[in-house]
C-alpha cells in the first residue's frame, strides 16, 4: 500500500480491510461500521465527511474481491 491514500484508493481500502478483518464477510458490514474502520486505517488521508453511498459500495465490492482471493 501506498504511504497515504484515500477515498479513491479502492484497491488500497480493500488490502487494509481485509488485512485487519481476514475473516469477515464484507458483505455482512454496515456502511457505519466500514466507514469508522475506513477512517481509521492506517496511511487514510480522506476527508471522512467525502465519502458516500456510491463510494462505500465500490469498496465494499472491491474489499469483498481481495477477501474472496485470499480465502480462494
Amino acid at each position: 500500500m501506498p504511504p497515504t491514500f484515500d477515498w479513491d484508493n479502492l484497491e488500497d481500502i480493500a488490502i487494509g480491510l481485509t488485512d485487519k478483518f481476514p475473516d469477515l464477510d464484507p458483505y455482512t458490514v454496515r456502511f457505519t461500521d466500514m466507514h469508522k474502520w475506513i477512517t481509521e486505517l492506517t496511511g487514510f488521508t480522506g476527508d471522512p465527511q467525502k465519502s458516500n453511498e456510491s463510494k462505500l459500495e465500490a469498496i465494499q465490492t472491491a474489499w469483498h474481491e481481495e477477501w474472496e482471493d485470499r480465502k480462494g
